[in-house]
């Protein structure tokens, strides 16, 4: 029988095909080692409100930091899944790359600190992996990874897919709402809008994620909505949208397409990312359900959509429409 975690996957129509049992292997191996990037960013960098100041980016070859101060300097380190490697680039002209492939934690850790020690950058981070249930710190982390190129290059294309959606979504409220970008912590892209109010004090309760942290991401009322690379409690990516606090109804709403459902062990409004891909229109198949699953959970709360949200069709499609003269 063929290895499933050799077999080509195709990309066709933009929106790749990402069968979990393939690439699953690759996804763990990202999801930790995109870790220790992002806890480098986390102790180089500012502290943002909600965490927005230590999260990843997508571009135009992978995702990684954007630039992060170091004293007077500045470093940024991007994972190129075109090139199959991580490229660190300091301010002053100093480089660094280290290959992906098939290696442990452990391994990728000790590269990208000696890598920052080589720009004479040292960075010192904590090693416990967060949100992930049973985690080995990276240090300690010394099995093997798989690692496959071609598999990490459809997980960049689906993210670039969603990012593309993600972005038009928020330009569609012009309220407090966060960037388009990567949580390393759960390894899922998100964004985020507030209703200006303040929320309860969240319960905690995510692995190795302290009780401080949680309740600064969640001070104000949120809908929140993006796409989860899958994991353990469902393996499957999926795009997910919930809110908090939950207004009582909420996982009642109807909520398109047909293939939504309410996932109660998450808490939220869950969409295949295979629903999206096998329509005839994914982008309009997606934006029906962030659309949907916010106006439910707002209008649940009594957010004062009026003053919140842009006429629909305010984002991409309205400025490609504009007259150029008119800019």
């Amino acid at each position: 029988m063929p290895d499933p975690t050799t077999q080509p996957i195709s990309d066709e129509g933009g929106w790749p095909e990402l069968p979990y049992e393939q690439w699953s292997p690759t996804r763990a191996a990202l999801h930790l080692f995109s870790q220790v990037v992002g806890k480098i960013r986390m102790r180089c960098g500012p502290w943002v409100n909600h965490s927005w100041g230590v999260t990843l980016y997508v571009n135009g070859r992978g995702f990684g930091t954007g630039l992060v101060p170091y004293g007077n300097r500045g470093f940024q380190i991007d994972f190129d899944f075109i090139g199959s490697q991580v490229s660190l680039v300091a301010t002053d002209g100093g480089h660094e790359e280290i290959e992906l492939r098939p290696m442990s934690v452990d391994t990728f850790y000790e590269a990208i600190i000696a890598a920052m020690d080589r720009l004479g950058m040292p960075v010192s981070i904590s090693t416990m992996p967060n949100e992930i249930e049973g985690a080995i710190p990276f240090d300690q982390d010394r099995a093997e990874r798989a690692y496959d190129a071609e598999h990490a290059r459809l997980l960049w294309l689906a993210l670039v897919q969603a990012q593309r959606v993600l972005a038009n979504f928020r330009a569609g409220f012009q309220g407090k709402a966060s960037p388009v970008h990567l949580f390393w912590g759960g390894f899922d892209l998100a964004v985020t809008r507030f209703s200006g109010r303040r929320a309860p004090d969240h319960p905690g309760g995510m692995p190795h994620f302290p009780l401080d942290i949680a309740r600064e991401a969640y001070t104000h009322e949120v809908t929140s909505a993006g796409l989860w690379l899958g994991g353990d409690t469902a393996p499957q990516p999926l795009f997910y949208s919930y809110s908090y606090p939950t207004p009582e109804g909420f996982g009642e709403a109807k909520v398109r397409p047909e293939q939504a459902f309410w996932y109660p062990d998450l808490g939220e409004f869950v969409l295949p990312y295979d629903a999206v891909r096998q329509s005839p229109d994914p982008d309009q198949t997606l934006m029906s359900f962030l659309e949907d699953s916010h106006a439910a959970a707002a209008d649940l709360a009594n957010w004062h959509r009026g003053e919140l949200e842009r006429p629909p069709g305010f984002g991409a499609e309205w400025w490609r429409n504009r007259d150029p003269a008119g800019r």
